[in-house]
This record gives C-alpha cells, sequence and structure tokens, in this order.
C-alpha cells in the first residue's frame, strides 16, 4: 500500500511505499486539476459572517470565502489571484510548478460611480470565485429574487365576508384583497 505526503523541502508530493515492499519513495508530479481535487478535498463550508442589511441574512463575505481556501490551495501549490482587467473581474487559479491555470471572470457594468463600482468588483470578485471553486455558499443576496413567488393565502367564509365588511365600510378595497388573497371563483363573484 502506498501513501502519499509532501515533502517538506521540495513541496512537491511523495508516494512512498509500505515497508514490506521496500522499494525507493517515487516523486510524482500533480497536474493542476489533480491538486485541485486533493484541495477541495480539504474545504469546507464558507463561514457566513456577514449580513445582507436588505434581505437580513448571512452570507460569506470575500474575506471569508478567500480565508477558507487560499491557505488550502497554496498547501497544493495553487496561487490564487483576482485581477480587474479589461473592465472584467477575473479569479484565476495557477499552478506555481508550470505555470498552468484556470480562470472565472465576470463583466462589469458601466459604472461611473467610484464607491459603486468598488461594490461591483467586491462583489463579483466573490461569486467568481465561489463558482470557479464550486464552493458550498449559499446566494444569499440573490436567494430571494430566484425563489418562485410565495402563494398567496386564502381566505374562510368567515374572515371574506368580515373583507366585504370593511370594503362596505371604506376600510379596505377590493383591489387590496385581490393582491393580499387568492380568491376562489365564488368570491370574485360576490365583490
Amino acid at each position: 500500500m502506498a501513501t502519499v505526503r509532501k515533502d517538506k523541502t521540495t513541496g512537491e508530493l511523495v508516494i512512498s511505499n509500505t515497508p514490506t515492499e521496500q522499494k525507493a519513495p517515487e516523486v510524482i508530479t500533480l497536474n493542476i486539476y489533480q491538486k485541485l481535487h486533493l484541495a477541495k478535498q480539504s474545504m469546507g463550508k464558507v463561514i457566513k459572517n456577514a449580513t445582507n442589511p436588505h434581505l437580513k441574512r448571512n452570507y460569506a463575505d470575500i474575506n471569508s470565502i478567500i480565508d477558507t481556501v487560499e491557505p488550502i490551495l497554496l498547501d497544493h501549490g495553487l496561487l490564487l489571484i483576482q485581477p480587474v482587467k479589461e473592465d472584467k473581474v477575473y479569479t484565476i487559479v495557477v499552478d506555481i510548478q508550470n505555470g498552468d491555470r484556470f480562470e472565472s471572470f465576470m463583466q462589469l457594468p458601466v459604472i461611473t460611480d467610484a464607491q459603486k463600482l468598488g461594490g461591483a468588483i467586491t462583489y463579483f470578485r466573490r461569486y467568481t470565485l465561489v463558482s470557479l471553486l464550486s464552493l458550498q455558499a449559499v446566494d444569499d443576496d440573490g436567494h430571494e429574487a430566484s425563489r418562485a413567488p410565495k402563494a398567496k393565502p386564502t381566505l374562510t367564509p368567515d374572515r371574506f365576508n368580515s373583507a366585504l365588511q370593511a370594503i362596505q365600510d371604506g376600510r379596505y378595497t377590493v383591489e387590496d384583497l385581490r393582491a393580499t388573497y387568492s380568491l376562489t371563483k365564488e368570491q370574485e363573484g360576490k365583490l
């Protein structure tokens, strides 16, 4: 049986055979995808450390994601960089042994406000990194937009009659009733 370990001086992965085989250790070179495969086995879920103030949902900010993945990538000889070039935000993982790389990018929208542009860059860095590494992170700030609309509640006959009375008294409108509740054909006919 063979075991794989990282040589502390060269950083290369070494396959060692069990003592019963008495063979000299072999040095193997992994390609970028094999290194990524080993790295991903060490990656857990990213910690949700920030809150979207509009949706009051937690999400993992860019720093939390980088704190989770970068040390593991580096341990496997992979360098993470996130440049902005030609109006695109890139996330690139480079194999430091041979320069092989893979990347993800998103085109920046045309924004003239520097603060909004900085926010878009940070947002795109987060999403290209999550996408490129297939990380388990919930898209909390985009989550609500992608959800199917909730079904409207229905009204019992008593509550419908109370709503009709409120409409007659001028405290409620037919439009509000239709916007808030799913009405039966019979209830619609009484409006």
